[in-house]
């Protein structure tokens, strides 16, 4: 199975199907991701990218899209949503905190309010 993120002008991810292995083919039976993602576009319109459960395996566009994800087509991956507005997105495209987590063995948790980790 094959699976396929419709992104919006965005690049914001709408939704992501499965589709067969075979409506990706070429001629030769090689999987071609424009081609499965043509028949996409014919099946349900939109912009579709292809997308992999085995991200964490191969880094295939870095991780797995999810609805509200946004596809980078310079770096050629796929963001999770930006979880606080303080955060930042470092050089591996992950969002991170303006300061670290601490490192005493505690538990905290993010607080925009104070920008900076609350102990729990």
């Amino acid at each position: 199975m094959a699976h396929f993120a419709e992104i919006d002008e965005n690049n914001v991810v709408l939704r992501v199907i499965v589709i067969a292995n075979e409506d990706t083919a070429d001629e030769n039976g090689v999987e071609v991701e424009s081609i499965g993602a043509a028949f996409c576009e014919n099946l349900l319109g939109g912009n579709w990218v292809q997308a992999s459960y085995n991200a964490r395996e191969n880094k295939f566009r870095k991780q797995f899209a999810g609805k509200g994800f946004t596809y980078d087509p310079d770096a050629d991956v796929f963001m999770a949503p930006q979880l606080y507005p303080s955060w930042v997105l470092d050089e591996n495209h992950n969002w991170t905190a303006p300061t670290p987590y601490p490192d005493d063995g505690k538990d905290y948790f993010w607080d925009e309010d104070s920008v900076g980790w609350v102990e729990a």
